[in-house]
């Protein structure tokens, strides 16, 4: 099986730039999880996540565990966000 990783993200937040203005929401990364690829689409994540959570609002990740082989199935920078659930499975 191959696995793609999602994020489930934070409610966007307005910012706003040194000059007062309001920029685009940033969202922040609430929890990484991982996911199988959906059915016929090697680039799309399937309907949930190896926890059992609904995909439909998480944004894909460019990491892909395949690619890197030796290394954590998740992105270094989100260590500390990655869901226990999710790591359990993918370690085993």
């Amino acid at each position: 099986m191959s696995e793609i990783v999602v994020y489930e993200l934070d409610r966007p937040v307005a910012t706003r730039s040194a000059t007062g203005s309001t920029r685009g929401a940033d969202r922040r990364v609430r929890t990484v999880h991982a996911a199988p690829t959906a059915p016929g689409s090697p680039t799309a994540a399937g309907p949930r996540t190896l926890c059992g959570r609904d995909t439909f609002a998480m944004e894909t990740a460019d990491w892909r565990p395949s690619e890197h082989p030796g290394a954590p199935w998740y992105p270094a920078e989100h260590a500390s966000v990655v869901c226990p659930d999710c790591d359990a499975v993918m370690e085993t």
